[in-house]
C-alpha cells in the first residue's frame, strides 16, 4: 500500500473516532466511507488520495444510470406500495434469511427498520484491500463490480453466480453491495465492525489484536457446493451502522450480516439460532431463496420464523401454506402464480397455486424476487393475528 493511501485512511480514521465503540471493537468506519465514495460513488467528498481520480470518475459515470433507474423505477414505487400493506405497530427488527447482498431490499420493504439481520453463505469480506489497488487493478475490479451488481439493480435481487464471483478479491461483493444500497436510498455509513458470537449467541466485537491474530486463517466456505473465499476468518460476521446522509442527528440503524449455512445441521442449536431467538418478535422477508424454506433440511430456520415473526413479505420462496396455516398465519397474495420458477416440491407448488386461485387478483406493479414459471411477478404477505391490517 502506498504512503499516500495510508495517510488517506489515517485521516479518515481520525474523522471517525467519535464512532469508535467503547467495547474496544475495531471500527473500520474509514474503510466503509472509502467504499462509499470509490465503489458506490456517493457523497460529496473528493476522490480519496491514493486513488486514480479519472478511473473512479469513469466508474461513477457508468454506475450513475443503473443507480438512478433502480431508485426511480423500483425503489420508489415499491416503497409506496409496501407501505400501504403494513399495519401500524410492527417490530422494527428485520430478519432476512438467504439475503446475500440485499440490504437495499430490506430497507425498501421495511423503511422504519432500526435493526436488520441478513444471513447467507457469502462472507462480508475484507475492507482493507481496496486502498492498495494500483490504477490497472482498480479499473478491472470496479468493472467486475459493475458487472455483478447489474442483476440487483435490474432484477431487484442478487444472482448466486454473481455472489460467487465476489467471494474473493479486493472489492468484496457483500460489503460493496450493502454500501451501494445505502447510497441509492440516501444513507451513509458511520461505522463498520466485525464480530463473533459466543456460545450463548451474544455479540463479541473483534479488536485490533483479534483481527491480527486471525489474519493467517482463511475463512471456510459455508456449504460444500459453494466457493472458497480468500478472506480472513475475522471478516465472517459484519456490523454496518448507517444514518440518513448529511444528518448527524438522524437515527443510526444497525445492519448485521452473518456468513452462515441455514441448513439444520449447522443452524439448529447454534449460537446464531440463539442470537436470533433473543431478538423476540421480528418482521421477516425473503425472496429468490431457491425454495429452501419448502424443504425439510431447512425446517430449523422455518420454525424460527414461524415462532418469532409477526409479518413477512416474500415471493413464493417464502413459507408454504401447510406450515403457515398450522402456525396460525394468514397469507395474502399479489400478482399471479402458476408454478415455481425453479423445480420444487409438487405438494407445495399445488398449495401455492390453490392459494393464489382462491383469492382475488391483486395488482403487483414490480418484481419481488423470482417470477413464476410463466414469468408472472408475484408476492405474498404472511401475517400473524397480531399484525392486523
Amino acid at each position: 500500500m502506498g504512503r499516500v493511501a495510508l495517510l488517506s485512511i489515517a485521516a479518515l480514521a481520525l474523522a471517525a473516532e467519535p464512532a469508535r465503540a467503547a467495547d474496544g471493537g475495531r471500527d473500520f468506519a474509514a474503510e466503509a466511507r472509502m467504499f462509499y465514495r470509490v465503489v458506490a460513488c456517493a457523497g460529496d467528498d473528493p476522490v480519496p488520495a491514493g486513488f486514480d481520480a479519472a478511473v473512479v470518475d469513469a466508474h461513477c459515470k457508468l454506475l450513475a444510470a443503473p443507480k438512478t433507474r433502480f431508485a426511480e423505477r423500483y425503489a420508489a414505487p415499491a416503497r409506496e406500495f409496501l407501505a400501504a400493506l403494513e399495519p401500524p405497530g410492527l417490530p422494527t427488527t428485520v430478519v432476512y434469511p438467504f439475503g446475500g447482498g440485499d440490504l437495499v431490499s430490506a430497507l425498501i420493504t421495511y423503511p422504519a427498520a432500526t435493526e436488520i439481520t441478513t444471513i447467507s453463505l457469502e462472507h462480508p469480506g475484507d475492507p482493507t484491500r481496496l486502498a492498495s489497488l494500483d490504477k490497472k487493478r482498480l479499473q478491472a475490479q470496479l468493472a467486475l463490480f459493475r458487472d455483478t451488481i447489474r442483476g440487483l439493480l435490474m432484477n431487484n435481487d442478487s444472482a448466486s453466480e454473481n455472489m460467487r464471483k465476489m467471494e474473493k478479491g479486493p472489492i468484496p461483493g457483500q460489503l460493496a453491495f450493502f454500501v451501494t444500497g445505502l447510497a441509492i436510498l440516501g444513507f451513509e455509513p458511520v461505522g463498520l465492525k466485525f464480530f463473533r458470537l459466543d456460545d450463548a449467541g451474544a455479540i463479541v466485537y473483534l479488536t485490533d489484536a483479534d483481527v491480527a491474530a486471525l489474519a493467517p486463517k482463511k475463512a471456510k466456505k459455508k456449504h460444500g457446493g459453494w466457493v472458497d473465499t480468500d478472506y480472513s476468518e475475522a471478516f465472517t460476521n459484519m456490523e454496518l451502522s448507517f444514518r440518513k446522509r448529511g444528518d448527524a442527528a438522524a437515527l443510526v440503524v444497525v445492519h448485521r450480516h452473518f456468513a452462515a449455512n441455514l441448513g439444520n445441521p449447522a443452524f439448529k442449536g447454534s449460537p446464531l439460532e440463539k442470537h436470533l431467538a433473543a431478538k423476540g418478535k421480528v418482521v421477516a422477508m425473503t425472496k429468490a431463496a431457491s425454495y429452501l424454506l419448502w424443504l425439510a433440511p431447512f425446517s430449523g430456520i422455518r420454525d424460527y420464523l414461524l415462532g418469532h415473526m409477526v409479518f413477512m413479505v416474500s415471493d413464493s420462496t417464502g413459507i408454504p401454506p401447510r406450515f403457515a396455516r398450522k402456525a396460525g398465519f394468514k397469507q395474502t397474495t399479489y400478482g399471479k402464480f402458476t408454478g415455481s420458477y425453479l423445480p420444487a416440491a409438487d405438494i407445495d407448488n399445488q398449495a401455492f397455486i390453490q392459494l393464489w386461485e382462491s383469492q382475488k387478483v391483486r395488482r403487483l406493479p414490480f418484481r419481488y424476487g423470482y417470477p413464476d414459471v410463466a414469468g408472472n411477478v408475484h408476492m405474498m404477505i404472511t401475517r400473524s393475528a397480531e399484525a392486523t391490517p
